[in-house]
């Protein structure tokens, strides 16, 4: 009886380039993105059996190779962890199982071979992550996998294998690409594809692809408490809601330092409100009226997202008081100075709705004069009129809104000058925790569009307001007065605001 040595080959299907990604800038991205992950996957597998060797060693060895019938496909399965960094970058790693594949060759002398192998190990991958919209992303990986591949042989009739079980333990790359739609912000449904470079038992090399589908979970981290801010040149203000004097000392004795401002900011906002305008109009009165006192314009942030996008937005914030402090009330550019501090500097619990919303805030430091107490300035006006939320997806004005707004119609009716914007506002969540869901930004800015439109009908046609006087604008998502983490935050989210604007 003849010997032979068999064995699988795994042939290339194609060669594949190495896959250099970096890190990417996306407008999608978002500053509090990271954290740990897991999942799993499963799919199908495919490799190419290399039936030209196997013929030509059978042939080699004194058989004539009558039929070959191959299992080209298997099944597999990964199970993975990691840590996403930032929107763009994580790594990955875990155990993987490729499945089984193998062959039946049929000879003359009669006989017959089988052979099979299984694939399975552990990997670490780096991902590079390219977001295409809030929910949707695409990603690639390239990293090492430690895998061990099992051949069996066995045959009958006149073929014998000499080796039956040989193995093989290898370090190889491995690559892929994918793409992930978050069903959740904590529940991701992936779908890839992957090459595996695989030895296998008897001195062969070749790749098993992977297209599979599979879930991911996300656990974000939650920020660390801010660490206590050290000690400011110019001591902080006492922080007031509405404007008022306060006078702090400082270690010049011959000078004072009093703040008369202080407003929040809409969630990522640097723009100013109508209602806070009139507020800074007090403060243009002051420096106009001493125009050698300069002042100091802080922004500030709450603490959610990374350090480095919070000391950006609260600059953008502090600059945008001073553009309108020049452009709109005439206060020379140099008399002011706009300086961020980010999140450090809270004055409020930022573990708390409400004390977020807080430290969304602009104050400024001016330096007093010693005739303060003489100083008259015109008081802020009244900007906002009231404030009506609404039921998810509602529109409709609930009866408990009707009385206040006919005290916005008598007030309009007696200040005949006075005009009023209405604003329409949506949330961006809609239930708690696991049963939390993603609201569509267009939809969100057809219903916020829906209810200033409402409350705007209701003034013309039920308390007789010319139309004249009023306008709406529909902001949708873009102005959060809360995250939305809550029921009540979705609730304060969901508003009409109604803004009365005063002739010049």
């Amino acid at each position: 009886m003849k010997k032979v040595a068999q064995d699988i080959a795994v042939k290339t299907i194609a060669t594949l380039g190495l896959l250099g990604f970096a890190v990417m800038i996306s407008p999608f991205a978002v500053a509090d993105d990271s954290g740990w992950l897991g999942g799993f996957s499963v799919g199908r597998t495919g490799a190419k059996i290399d039936d030209e060797r196997i013929t030509a060693q059978l042939t080699g060895s004194g058989f004539t190779t009558t039929s070959m019938v191959d299992d080209k496909r298997g099944l597999g399965y990964k199970i993975f962890g990691g840590y996403k960094f930032n929107p763009n970058f994580a790594l990955e790693g875990g155990y993987f199982d490729l499945g089984k594949f193998g062959f039946t060759a049929t000879t003359m002398p009669v006989g017959t071979l089988n052979g099979s192998i299984k694939i399975r190990g552990i990997n670490l991958d780096a991902v590079g992550i390219l977001p295409i919209t809030e929910k949707f992303s695409a990603f690639g990986r390239l990293g090492a996998q430690y895998a061990q591949a099992k051949d069996s042989f066995n045959g009958t009739g006149a073929v014998v294998p000499i080796n039956p079980s040989p193995k093989k333990s290898a370090i190889n790359y491995k690559a892929g690409l994918g793409l992930q739609y978050d069903l959740t912000d904590s529940l991701g449904l992936r779908g890839e594809a992957e090459r595996f470079r695989i030895n296998d038992g008897v001195g062969n090399k070749g790749d098993i692809n992977m297209l599979s589908v599979g879930l991911v979970f996300q656990f974000g981290e939650d920020k660390p408490a801010p660490a206590p801010a050290p000690k400011a040149a110019i001591p902080p203000p006492v922080i007031a809601k509405e404007p008022v004097w306060v006078i702090v000392p400082v270690k010049v004795k011959t000078e004072q330092y009093c703040s008369i401002l202080d407003f929040d900011f809409e969630i990522k906002q640097d723009d100013i409100q109508r209602e806070d305008k009139e507020k800074l109009a007090v403060l243009g009165t002051y420096m106009n009226k001493y125009p050698n006192t300069t002042a100091l314009i802080r922004g500030y942030t709450d603490n959610v997202g990374e350090s480095d996008y919070n000391l950006k937005l609260s600059q953008k914030r502090a600059d945008s008081v001073v553009s309108y402090l020049v452009e709109d009330l005439r206060i020379d550019p140099s008399r002011l100075t706009a300086v961020g501090y980010g999140e450090t500097h809270p004055i409020a619990d930022n573990s708390t709705r409400e004390g977020k919303q807080a430290n969304r805030r602009v104050n400024a430091v001016i330096a007093c004069v010693t005739d303060i107490a003489d100083l008259k300035v015109v008081a802020a006006k009244t900007t906002m009129a009231m404030e009506i939320e609404f039921d998810p997806y509602k529109s409709e004005i609930e009866s408990q809104y009707f009385v206040g707004l006919r005290h916005v119609a008598n007030f309009m009716k007696a200040n005949p000058s006075i005009n009023a914007t209405v604003e329409g506002h949506a949330g961006k969540y809609l239930g708690e925790g696991a049963d939390k869901i993603k609201i569509d930004p267009e939809l969100a800015m057809k219903v916020s569009q829906l209810r200033a439109q409402n409350v705007v009908n209701y003034l013309v046609n039920t308390l007789d307001i010319s139309r004249s006087r009023l306008s709406t604008e529909a902001f949708g998502q873009t102005r959060r007065v809360s995250y939305g983490t809550t029921l009540e935050g979705q609730q304060d989210n969901r508003r009409v605001n109604i803004i009365f604007t005063y002739a010049n």
